[in-house]
């Protein structure tokens, strides 16, 4: 299964290509907070056992992969869109947009050749290549799907110190049961996305 993750890095490192960013993006369903993005770029002897989606991961083999993945990539950066932004652009356009912005943090640092992005085709300056379930398919989108996880999942980890009665520590933000009463019974704190299902539905009850 390992071996298989590599097929696309080694591919491309055959044909020169040193500098690949696997890029991911998490947080596009949360009612809250900003959508997170990382690209990261892997060196060839490269190896994590048991790497894949970060969604099918247990929480504390993507905090001890994270710091695996700090230490050895060659770059890691993060791109984030706002609550305000996703509103104004929606969800999917935030996400393109965050992940834009952490490539252009790798270019600063590398000249990064190719990327591979997970279903999220764009126009840049260097070749791209979409893989639809790219995080399960890729060692290096897979890398930067634990990035971002982890990443955005910290952050609610520190808005439920903040605000406990909401619950961000457990459902990081989704629209789970005890999120949606916990919205209705203490209203919207800042961060919220104003133009989600729920969040939408509270807003109009408070006008009326």
């Amino acid at each position: 299964m390992e071996t298989d993750l590599y097929h696309y890095e080694h591919d491309l490192w055959n044909q020169g290509i040193e500098y690949i960013g696997g890029v991911d993006e998490v947080g596009r369903g949360p009612l809250i907070g900003p959508v997170v993005t990382a690209c990261v770029v892997l060196p060839h002897d490269f190896s994590l056992p048991g790497l894949t989606d970060s969604k099918k991961l247990s929480e504390k083999k993507r905090e001890q992969f994270y710091d695996y993945i700090m230490e050895h990539a060659i770059a890691v950066e993060i791109g984030m869109d706002s609550p305000e932004r996703i509103d104004e652009i929606n969800i999917y356009q935030a996400s393109k947009e965050a992940m834009i912005k952490a490539i252009r943090k790798v270019e600063k640092k590398i000249p990064l050749q190719y990327v591979l992005t997970d279903a999220m085709p764009m126009e840049l300056d260097i070749p791209v290549l979409s893989i639809v379930k790219g995080d399960a398919k890729s060692i290096t989108i897979a890398a930067a799907s634990v990035i971002a996880k982890v990443t955005r999942d910290r952050m609610m980890v520190e808005l439920d110190k903040k605000y406990p009665e909401y619950g961000f520590k457990s459902h990081k933000g989704y629209p789970t049961k005890k999120h949606l009463e916990a919205i209705k019974t203490y209203g919207l704190i800042d961060g919220y996305r104003k133009t989600y299902g729920p969040v939408k539905a509270l807003l109009e009850e408070e006008k009326a």
